[in-house]
């Protein structure tokens, strides 16, 4: 990422391609219905990606090559 702050919602891609999109953030405490806080809050940091080549990802690196953001989502 560049630097912008990650929401739920948001629409990313990966450098193979794939997509994904941000169903919690650890990070700002943001979770989306479907993944809410007492499913993922034990992780404390990071975001919960829906990916197309995996289901759930947890990904706590958001360095600039890890993804790129495609579209902002709406947070629930």
């Amino acid at each position: 990422m560049d630097g912008q702050e990650i929401k739920v919602g948001d629409r990313i891609r990966f450098p193979d391609g794939h997509t994904g999109v941000v169903v919690a953030s650890m990070d700002t405490d943001q979770y989306s219905p479907q993944n809410p806080r007492e499913q993922w809050s034990y992780l404390r940091r990071g975001i919960m990606v829906d990916t197309t080549f995996g289901g759930l990802v947890h990904y706590t690196d958001m360095s600039v090559d890890t993804f790129e953001l495609v579209a902002r989502g709406d947070a629930p």
